[in-house]
């Protein structure tokens, strides 16, 4: 399958999670708090399977000189931060739920986040972020932002991304054995949004899943 057919598979999932958004916005409109230059889900720590990437990296090439030079100063905080973030991670080593715990609780912001709190590339933001205000399926588990004022305990109905990642998953391993990459399980790795927007993608894909 060509990159332009992935891309468009992938899109379908963009629509689905868009689609969620607003039946839900609409139904708990009072629970769903996201609005403009609120940025919570901003800097949260996650990662972009290699579809997601290739998409990100695409349309984050087509900004302006200015925003890409920016954006690229934005990376450098990012990556700072995310080191300081690996080596408290390896300090709990031993302990699975106080590195889940530490990753919940880190601020890191994404930088595709401007000076103004907006997202430079809001249109194509991944689909992490597109649900974050709604809540979610994730590890079999119900969560939701802190900021909504969906309740502990009340059942609602939740957005599979554990679904989702599994198509984000299968993608990824369309997109590796179009580029010849051997190691298909390699398509289960993440890739932070600094070295996506701040890497060529050939370079990604040799360096990471080559």
């Amino acid at each position: 399958m060509k990159l332009t057919q992935l891309f468009s598979s992938y899109e379908l999932l963009v629509d689905k999670a868009d689609r969620t958004f607003r039946e839900m916005q609409q139904e708990y409109g009072e629970f769903v708090k996201c609005e403009r230059h609120c940025s919570d889900c901003c800097h949260a720590v996650f990662g972009l399977f290699i579809i997601e990437a290739a998409y990100l990296k695409q349309n984050f090439d087509q900004l302006g000189k200015e925003a890409i030079k920016a954006a690229f100063l934005r990376c450098n905080e990012a990556d700072r931060a995310l080191k300081q973030l690996e080596k408290m991670l390896l300090a709990y080593r031993d302990d699975p739920k106080m590195q889940s715990y530490t990753m919940a609780r880190e601020r890191i912001r994404c930088p595709l986040l401007d000076d103004n709190l907006d997202c430079i590339l809001h249109s194509f933001r991944p689909i992490t972020c597109r649900v974050y205000g709604i809540p979610t399926k994730i590890q079999g588990k119900a969560r939701a932002c802190g900021k909504s004022g969906f309740k502990k305990g009340v059942n609602y109905p939740t957005f599979d991304l554990d679904g989702v990642y599994r198509d984000l998953y299968d993608l990824s391993k369309e997109l590796l054995e179009n580029s010849g990459i051997v190691d298909l399980e390699k398509a289960s790795l993440l890739v932070s949004v600094s070295k996506t927007i701040s890497t060529p993608f050939d370079i990604l894909i040799n360096e990471i899943f080559a």
